[in-house]
């Protein structure tokens, strides 16, 4: 096979995020299909938006019947986080070329947490290993939505809480980065400006304003996150 060693060892590092997608997904089918709505839509919302949190949220809308603009803005504060942390990995996909397009449409928080987290191995062929990566991890997620849509069509489950279930991922991949980095200036100034924004600024705004602080609070402690 020809890329046998890049699909091997992207599969191998994209372990632990099946783990969580595979739930994660059957949770937001589950979730879907107990609102009255076709199975059918989880595949094809995890094909064409594959976006976590928002698709969980994407239910809140159709129930709301919320208008295009309406979800529009509400779509782009959602995923802005992931235009922040992009930045940094333009490098990265400078050389990706036709796969580019793809890379950037699959890089969700937990591909993006893989990538900066685990160390390449510098005989993989960078754009292709990339690309596995992403795929993979797609397709964890398309699998667990579609088989939790399915099933959740032909048996009733109490779906209570399920929506907090990709907040627990988000913690767990917190915690590796942690483990990585052994810095906690960064987690403390994230910690910090999420807790200010959830304070004084009205929830729908909160994420957006506590990206922008801790940004702010990066560049002015900029030292301390490089040095400590």
């Amino acid at each position: 096979m020809k890329y046998e060693k890049e699909i091997k060892h992207a599969f191998k590092v994209s372990i632990p995020v099946m783990m969580g997608y595979g739930v994660l997904g059957f949770a937001f089918g589950l979730l879907l299909v107990s609102f009255e709505y076709p199975w059918y839509l989880a595949p094809i919302m995890s094909l064409f938006i594959y976006a976590g949190a928002l698709q969980f949220v994407a239910i809140n809308f159709f129930n709301a019947k919320a208008g295009f603009v309406d979800i529009a803005i509400a779509t782009w504060f959602i995923n802005i986080r992931q235009s922040f942390y992009g930045l940094s990995l333009l490098k990265r996909f400078k050389k990706t070329g036709k796969l580019k397009p793809y890379l950037i449409f699959g890089l969700t928080d937990e591909t993006y947490a893989l990538l900066t987290t685990i160390k390449d191995d510098e005989q993989l062929k960078k754009r292709w290993y990339y690309f596995f990566l992403t795929a993979f991890n797609q397709s964890y997620w398309f699998a667990g939505a579609t088989l939790g849509a399915i099933v959740g069509s032909n048996i009733k489950f109490n779906t209570a809480g399920l929506e907090f279930s990709l907040t627990a991922l988000f913690v767990v991949l917190c915690i590796e980065q942690y483990k990585n980095l052994q810095n906690a200036v960064p987690f403390i100034i994230g910690g910090v400006a999420s807790f200010l924004a959830l304070c004084f600024v009205p929830s729908d705004k909160m994420l957006i304003v506590s990206i922008i602080g801790s940004l702010i609070l990066m560049f002015t402690f900029k030292r301390r996150v490089e040095n400590e």
